[in-house]
C-alpha cells in the first residue's frame, strides 16, 4: 500500500516509471532503518511521508513562510528576551528552573492536577462550520479563516504550564494548535502595531503586547491533552499564554486585531495588570 501511494505521489513529477520505483524504494529503506520498530505504525508513516511531499510541492512557499517567520522574529527577538518571563533576575517563585529559567512554580501559586473552568458566564456553543477567526487591524493582509484553512496552517504540539490569576497552576499541559507567530506571518504586521487586542465569542477582551504574543509558546490551541479542547475551556479554540497569568489567553477566540498601541481588554478596564506577569506577581494594577 505504501509503494502504491509512493509511486503514485512520484508519478506528478513526471519520473519514468523506474525512476518512481527506485525513489520510491529508496525512501521506504531510509525510514524503516531510521525510525525505531515501536513508531512504525501507519499514522506516523503518513505524517513522514506528508511532510515529505509537501516540501517536494512547495518549496517555494516553504522558503517564504520559513523567510518570513524568522524577519518577524528578529523584529521582536530582542524584546522578547528582556520580557520578565525570561530575563528577571530576581524572579520569585519556588521550584527547579522551567525552560526558560523561571522558577516552576510562580510565586503566590498553588498546584492542582484539575483543571478548574472559570468564565463570564456564557459557555458560547460554537459549531466548527460556523466557526471563524478574524485577524486584521494594523497588518498587510488582513483575513478570515475558517476552520478547514485554521487547520491547515503549521500545526504546533508543545508541553507547557497553565497559571491562573486565581493563585493556581496546572503544569506540562500537552497543548496541539497554531502559533500566533505563524498568524502573524500570514498577515504581515506593519510596522506600527504594537499590540493585539483578542475577542472571544462571548464578548470577552484581552490585551497583550507583541513582544508577548510572538512567543513560540503562545498558540491558539484547538486540543489538549490529545483530545478536542472542550467547550467550558474555550472549545473549539483559545488562545494560550504560558509565561502570563492565563486570562490573557481568550477562550472561544474570534478575532486577533493588531493595534498601532496598548487599548485594555475587559479585565484591564476593570484593575488587572495589563503586563500580567506571574514572577512578579503581577495580578492587578
Amino acid at each position: 500500500m505504501y509503494i502504491v501511494k509512493l509511486f503514485c505521489r512520484l508519478s506528478i513529477y513526471g519520473l519514468p516509471t523506474a525512476q518512481r520505483m527506485g525513489k520510491a524504494w529508496k525512501f521506504l529503506s531510509f525510514y524503516w532503518a531510521a525510525v525505531p520498530r515501536c513508531k512504525r505504525g501507519v499514522v506516523f508513516f503518513n505524517t513522514i511521508l506528508n511532510s515529505y511531499f509537501y516540501a517536494m510541492e512547495n518549496p517555494d512557499k516553504l522558503v517564504r513562510v520559513v523567510e518570513a517567520r524568522m524577519k518577524l522574529k528578529a523584529r521582536f527577538e530582542q524584546k522578547m528576551k528582556q520580557t520578565p518571563s525570561m530575563a528577571d533576575e530576581k524572579p520569585m517563585g519556588k521550584g527547579k528552573p522551567n525552560r526558560h529559567g523561571m522558577p516552576r512554580v510562580p510565586v503566590g501559586q498553588v498546584l492542582t492536577t484539575k483543571w478548574p473552568v472559570l468564565d463570564l458566564g456564557v459557555e458560547p456553543d460554537i459549531l466548527l462550520a460556523d466557526w471563524r477567526l478574524v485577524v486584521d487591524g494594523e497588518v498587510e493582509n488582513p483575513t478570515t479563516l475558517d476552520w478547514q484553512a485554521f487547520m491547515a496552517l503549521p500545526q504546533t504540539e508543545d508541553t507547557s504550564d497553565f497559571h491562573c490569576v486565581t493563585t493556581w497552576s496546572k503544569l506540562d499541559m500537552q497543548w496541539k494548535g497554531v502559533r500566533l507567530l505563524d498568524l502573524a506571518v500570514l498577515v504581515h504586521p506593519k510596522e506600527t502595531a504594537t499590540h493585539i487586542l483578542c475577542y472571544g465569542y462571548d464578548d470577552y477582551t484581552t490585551n497583550v503586547s507583541l513582544e508577548e504574543a510572538l512567543k513560540p509558546d503562545v498558540l491558539i490551541a484547538h486540543t489538549v491533552d490529545g483530545k478536542p479542547l472542550p467547550k467550558e475551556h474555550g472549545g473549539p479554540a483559545r488562545m494560550i499564554t504560558p509565561q502570563l497569568y492565563a486570562w490573557k489567553g481568550s477562550k472561544w477566540i474570534s478575532r486577533i486585531e493588531f493595534l498601532p498601541h496598548n487599548k485594555l481588554g475587559f479585565w484591564e478596564r476593570r484593575g488587572y495588570s495589563n503586563t500580567a506577569y506571574p514572577w512578579r506577581n503581577d495580578r492587578y494594577s
